[in-house]
């Protein structure tokens, strides 16, 4: 099992002008340490249990732009991106941009988008759920057409509709930048995963949970004709161990997931100082996580 770091804070003591370097720092700490991941939100507003809309946050492509240029191992990637954020054709546009400029680590994190607050505050659309999730299918396709050189035509979608799926340069990656769709969802979001995703993001309670989800996932896979072992499986820890430090409580924890086939565990500290707690806690997390397999 893998590590990764999804930086949720952007409180540092130093204020705005700390942020480039404290960034920075994370990237230079994550590489070193092994981590083998690093993710940003996808938010215009702070999250309320990170201190609520008043607090910092960093727009995400830009943030993941800035980190490409500090890294050169690490995948990069929003965790995730709702799918109201930003017209299709201009993601896969941005998407591209960062996979290019990484030289091919860019990973499209997307999902239906949920957080109201922020969608009324800037005066972005905010349609009910069922469109939301008609609108992530046509962004997802959107998306695959944009990126098959073989396919520079229309677009004709019940929301979207575009004239013309051109995208120069083309990523880096082959075939194309990894598509990952987080949620849980048992009837659209892993069925979604199963059609069109590279890997898929769970926020599992417990280990039982997780066994479930991802069985859930390996039916979707079945019936579209999907080999399941093809699908990236992460999941984002959320446990109290991973912000206190305590890496023998978090190893304890971690153990019940271990054996299900996950890919790579995503910690995501709720500390605006992140360098610093990757050389701390995530370095010894990756080596003795690496000891366990």
């Amino acid at each position: 099992m893998r590590v990764g770091v999804h930086i949720n804070r952007f409180d540092h003591f130093g204020g705005g002008p700390a942020l480039g370097g404290e960034l920075a720092a994370a990237g230079a700490a994550a590489e070193a340490a092994g981590v083998s991941w690093l993710s940003v939100m996808d938010h215009y507003f702070q999250m309320e249990f990170n201190g609520g809309a008043e607090a910092p946050m960093l727009e995400a492509y830009t943030t993941l732009g800035y980190l490409a240029g500090h890294t050169s191992t690490v995948r990069l990637g929003a965790l995730v991106t709702g799918v109201t954020y930003r017209h299709p054709g201009l993601l896969a546009k941005i998407a591209t941009t960062l996979d290019v400029l990484s030289g091919g680590r860019a990973t499209l994190g997307i999902g239906a988008a949920w957080y109201d607050r922020e969608h009324h505050g800037l005066d972005v659309p905010y349609p009910p759920l069922a469109e939301r999730f008609e609108r992530l299918e046509e962004t997802l396709r959107i998306c695959l057409q944009m990126w098959d050189p073989r396919d520079n035509g229309p677009f004709e979608g019940r929301h979207y509709r575009l004239a013309e799926t051109l995208c120069v340069p083309a990523p880096v990656s082959a075939p194309h930048p990894e598509i990952m769709i987080g949620g849980g969802g048992e009837k659209k979001t892993l069925r979604l995963v199963a059609q069109y995703a590279d890997a898929c993001n769970l926020i599992p309670s417990s280990p039982e949970e997780l066994r479930h989800k991802l069985a859930v996932l390996r039916g979707h896979c079945d019936a579209v004709g999907r080999d399941y072992d093809t699908v990236r499986k992460t999941f984002a820890y959320t446990g109290d161990p991973a912000t206190t430090g305590d890496l023998d409580a978090f190893l304890r924890d971690i153990d019940g997931y271990a054996k299900l086939g996950i890919d790579t565990v995503i910690l995501a500290p709720r500390l605006g100082e992140t360098a610093e707690w990757i050389e701390r806690f995530a370095a010894p997390a990756v080596r003795r996580l690496a000891d366990l397999d």
